[in-house]
């Protein structure tokens, strides 16, 4: 096998003064055949600049060395290899036989120590090896928390674009679902659903153009400003004009845009007002379970998507409602999701097909088939089956109705269908 000099292996620093003891460590390696990249640094010096690199792997220190005195060389190499994302492991040489010097040691941050005149070449071996891995094992823990970190992170984005409803009708239903994408990262969906004093319910789904973190807290500050527009009884017709100018103010650029789509539900359930702006109308579900009537609402108002540079407003088109109804939102995500040719809504023009709206509908037609309050998280869950695994992008899903029937209520429900969950 390669000795310690031989450049491949681990890279270990060794910071040694004295000559013989530096050749005494090199022939310990060699006899030991463990193969390691072995440098040397005279002093505490040449060793925090040779740190400075990044890529040494374990450092092997003596305590006697001219610029520290007793463990001062552990601390400054410690807090030096602490600045590297990766912190090298690090053995003590000790000419001291005692081990009260030994655990001084590693109480100040070694990993190990070794006595010189009592070293042999198994005994370096096996504390180096010790080392490395105690170092690596440090380093997956550090990764795992960092992951945690990051998916706590995420979660809290998540909740954001999946409030809770503030809905105080009991007969009126509220479901949502979303979707996050394969790829793990969040995308800008947010929707949301408000009650006003009046018993007037107003709900939104829009989609932030790009997928990430910043789309991801657009959304979420959209959605917040949705609410507290709504909140605060703006007027519908002026809702998306202002929700327009906090996106101009907040966006991270001129190339972002909104497209969304409000749907509004007088206080008597009579009809309803849907606004477009650059969004995929949405479905109707009309009549009592067991008999609905799942359609598309043709639009005859549709508005240009928000932070667009031209011209035109947002116009309500309303819906005259009998009975009980549900009103379906949606983003893009799902009709774009890629299936295979029988299950497309439409005949592909070229390129892979996609599910549709027609598509869409049609597994809403067969999943109503089933019980309705888990209605959503079936759809998701079909849509995701159709596509053959996770969704290219991130799919939102808002169902808001009324029973119709005062000895009928409402359902809630919420599904934030993770990665861990949906992958059973």
């Amino acid at each position: 096998m390669a000795g310690p000099a031989s450049g491949s292996g681990p890279v270990v620093l060794l910071v040694e003064d004295d000559d013989g003891d530096a050749l005494l460590v090199t022939e310990l390696l060699e006899d030991a055949a463990v193969v390691v990249e072995l440098r040397r640094s005279r002093s505490v010096e040449e060793a925090v600049a040779e740190l400075g690199r990044g890529d040494v792997d374990c450092l092997l220190v003596d305590l006697g060395l001219p610029d520290a005195v007793g463990l001062t060389a552990v601390e400054r190499l410690r807090s030096q290899g602490a600045t590297s994302p990766d912190p090298p492991a690090l053995v003590v040489l000790t000419g001291h036989t005692g081990t009260d010097q030994g655990v001084r040691a590693v109480a100040a941050g070694a990993d190990d120590y070794l006595v010189k005149g009592e070293t042999d070449p198994s005994l370096l071996a096996r504390s180096l090896r010790y080392a490395l891995q105690r170092r690596e094992a440090a380093a997956q823990q550090r990764a795992l928390f960092r992951s945690e970190i990051r998916a706590e992170e995420t979660s809290r984005l998540e909740r954001a674009l999946l409030p809770k409803p503030v809905v105080a009708d009991e007969h009126v239903s509220v479901m949502v679902g979303y979707l996050p994408g394969r790829d793990g990262l969040l995308g800008g969906d947010f929707f949301d659903t408000v009650q006003r004093a009046d018993g007037t319910i107003l709900s939104v789904v829009g989609d932030v153009a790009g997928h990430g973190p910043d789309e991801a807290a657009l959304g979420a500050t959209l959605r917040t400003a949705w609410r507290t527009l709504v909140v605060t009884d703006t007027s519908p017709d002026d809702v998306l004009p202002l929700l327009e100018r906090v996106l101009l103010t907040e966006r991270a650029g001129p190339e972002i845009f909104v497209t969304l789509c409000q749907v509004v539900v007088a206080a008597d359930r009579s009809w309803a007002e849907v606004y477009l702006a650059g969004h995929p109308a949405p479905l109707l579900l009309t009549g009592h379970v067991g008999d609905v009537a799942c359609t598309v609402l043709e639009p005859t108002a549709r508005g240009r998507a928000l932070g667009i540079p031209v011209g035109g407003e947002w116009h309500a088109q309303r819906v005259e409602l009998s009975g009980p109804f549900s009103v379906v939102l949606y983003t893009d995500g799902l009709v774009e999701a890629e299936v295979a040719p029988e299950a497309a809504g439409t005949p592909p023009s070229r390129g892979v097909p996609r599910l549709g709206v027609p598509g869409l509908l049609r597994v809403l037609r067969e999943e109503l088939e089933g019980e309705f309050p888990d209605i959503v998280s079936r759809v998701l869950r079909r849509v995701r089956e159709l596509h053959g695994g996770p969704l290219s992008d991130d799919a939102a899903l808002l169902m808001v109705g009324w029973t119709g029937r005062p000895d009928i209520l409402g359902t809630r429900s919420s599904t934030l269908a993770d990665s861990v969950e949906w992958a059973r």
